[in-house]
């Protein structure tokens, strides 16, 4: 295992980092540059704190006028590539050119300073320019996922008062045409004045309030909006299973001082990296990871319009080899499918470009961990293994540069000027193995202003639970060197007779048996027990589902947890329901199950696999009755 002796060192910075944090923290503002320096670093209003106060700064101005004086203005900024085979890339000055051309377009139709602009685009790089014009304007961007469906944007579109859309024609999916204008063009609301739609081919006409964007708009400088550093650079909303989204409200100048520094302090990047992070620019990885951190250090990025194992699962291996990317930041989910088909598809590309691999979305499980650094890495890179949140902003917990040891499936410790701990119930700090609740004890430049519209919902979610201290809602184990393992969420933990068992704890049980690929676990009402579990498991390819491979997986899971969890039963089948951005929805597993309303699948990747769930649980049912 990768392993390099600087832990001693890295905790001595880290303690000495939050000694003063506001010190730390005002150096650390120096990494992007201001119009004007900050009045005060910190200012404390519990739970509502403001960083570098009276400091004004323009995000579009730091990712990209800054870098025209130095030798970045003709270096890429990113390559991109499709299903079909397209490419594009863009220098930082060709950037600017278009992020001021589209931003002078906007100007003209009526988006002023503070407007919100709601962005619903693929993966291309005008998504980019998009969110980068409306930020030099001083607006304020609301992105949403291109796999959302028409109720989800209308739901965003009522609470932010949106005046302006985004879209484009189309986007293509596992070599499907997916149109995404049809989807907003009968959103009929009276705060939406004009819908820009980027035409991909051609045939889009004018007509109204729809106005067709050309990509060879002329170039007319537009000086950047002065922006306070609390005022707000996006709203995002987040996709709770319950209730409607909650409208995360990030600032620009904290903000884009803590994604730019958790960036170059995990991942160790510099001028001659190849970044690729994997996520969609409607999720806050894309935000922080793809559009505002890797542009303000003067990163080239790659980003990719398609499907991970479309048209076949060598793609991504044989993208790493042709743009020779020296740091690959993705999720477990995808990289659980891969181990699906094996390593052969891997053997085939030179991987020997990259440096550092990173993990990012949900924990990690120790047998994918391993996996992804012997075959991926070939055990030369460390994994840069991330925990954080929308409302974080950026990294909370990743190994240090990869310089600390590494311990497959612990997140490690927490990044510098970041104060982590596992409590109980009542906000006492836990001995080392023993499972709680983890929570932030001090503030943080990335944290999130609030939630747009609801100063009270923002006190209850995050500050009611422990005194003083931030509650993320999950559940996370501290090993002896203060290594944390996260287990989930608090609410994804199954009751059995007593016994709280994370469901990530019975999944990665599970694939220790070395005969899945994937696993989702829930808990499922029982009389005697409170709760007991039931998992959907995807085996490995050339594995026939069958009564002696349910009963190792079984035997392997009490081999690891002992007795304590109890199944109901376990179901083979062929996919899981994910969403478009990789993540199990869990939810319709268990809907199904209990025979409930499964709701809203517009996100869903396929819904076949819905279907296949559905049937393995009416099957079973048959054989019981």
């Amino acid at each position: 295992m990768y392993y390099y002796p600087h832990l001693n060192r890295y905790l001595d910075y880290h303690k000495q980092s939050l000694q003063d944090i506001e010190n730390f923290w005002d150096y650390q503002g120096r990494i992007i540059p201001w119009f004007k320096r900050w009045e005060k670093v910190l200012e404390k209003n519990h739970p509502f704190y403001r960083w570098y106060v009276g400091g004004y700064l323009n995000a579009s101005y730091v990712c990209l006028d800054h870098h025209l004086d130095s030798i970045r203005r003709n270096k890429i900024a990113y390559y991109w590539e499709n299903e079909l085979g397209q490419t594009e890339s863009v220098s930082y000055l060709e950037l600017y050119n278009r992020v001021n051309a589209f931003a002078n377009f906007l100007k003209n139709l009526g988006v002023k300073k503070d407007d919100v602009v709601l962005i619903y685009m693929p993966m291309v790089i005008d998504s980019i320019v998009a969110m980068l014009a409306v930020a030099r304007l001083g607006a304020i961007h609301s992105v949403v996922f291109s796999g959302f469906s028409k109720n989800a944007i209308i739901d965003r579109i009522e609470d932010s008062k949106a005046k302006y859309i985004i879209t484009a024609t189309h986007t293509y999916r596992r070599g499907k045409r997916i149109d995404l204008f049809p989807v907003v063009k009968d959103i009929d609301l009276p705060y939406i004045e004009k819908i820009i739609v980027l035409d991909r081919d051609g045939n889009f006409k004018e007509e109204g309030k729809f106005v067709k964007w050309n990509k060879d708009l002329e170039f007319v400088y537009v000086t950047p909006e002065i922006r306070e550093s609390n005022d707000p650079l996006f709203v995002l909303y987040t996709s709770g299973t319950t209730g409607k989204p909650k409208g995360i409200l990030h600032s620009t100048g904290g903000y884009l001082v803590y994604v730019a520094s958790t960036l170059a302090w995990a991942f160790n990047v510099n001028d001659d990296s190849i970044w690729w992070c994997t996520a969609d620019i409607g999720w806050i990885t894309g935000h922080s990871y793809v559009v505002y951190s890797p542009l303000a250090l003067g990163l080239t990025s790659f980003i990719y319009e398609g499907a991970p194992d479309y048209p076949n699962p060598e793609k991504w291996w044989s993208l790493i080899e042709k743009y020779k990317i020296t740091e690959f930041y993705t999720s477990p989910t995808a990289l659980r499918m891969f181990m699906k088909y094996g390593e052969d598809h891997i053997r085939k590309y030179d991987l020997s470009s990259l440096r550092m691999l990173g993990s990012v979305g949900e924990p990690i499980n120790p047998e994918v961990w391993t996996w992804y650094y012997e075959n991926v890495g070939n055990k030369k890179c460390p994994i840069i293994d991330t925990w954080w949140q929308t409302e974080t902003g950026g990294f909370i917990l990743a190994p240090f540069m990869g310089i600390i040891p590494l311990r497959p499936g612990y997140a490690s410790l927490p990044l510098p000027g970041i104060e982590v701990d596992i409590v109980d119930e009542k906000g006492n700090s836990l001995p080392a193995n023993t499972k709680g609740f983890i929570v932030i004890k001090k503030p943080w430049p990335g944290m999130m202003l609030g939630i747009l519209n609801d100063e009270e919902k923002y006190k209850q979610t995050y500050w009611s639970k422990f005194e003083n201290m931030y509650y993320p809602g999950d559940y996370a184990i501290k090993d002896e060197n203060d290594y944390i393992q996260l287990l989930g969420r608090a609410d994804e933990v199954i009751k059995i007779a007593g016994h709280r068992i994370g469901t990530f704890e019975v999944e990665s049980a599970i694939l220790e048996s070395e005969l899945a690929a994937e696993a989702a676990v829930i808990g499922v009402p029982d009389e005697l027990r409170g709760e007991i579990a039931v998992a959907f498991v995807t085996l490995k390819e050339g594995i026939q589902s069958n009564e002696e491979i349910k009963q190792k997986i079984l035997m392997k899971v009490r081999e690891v947890l002992g007795p304590v969890v109890v199944f109901s039963n376990i179901f083979f089948v062929e996919k899981l329901p994910k969403t478009r951005s990789g993540k199990i929805m869990r939810r319709l597993l268990k809907s199904i199950l209990t025979e409930k309303e499964i709701g809203d699948i517009s996100t869903l990747e396929e819904e076949a696999s819905v279907e296949e769930v559905r049937k393995a649980y009416e099957e079973l049912k048959k054989t019981l009755a």
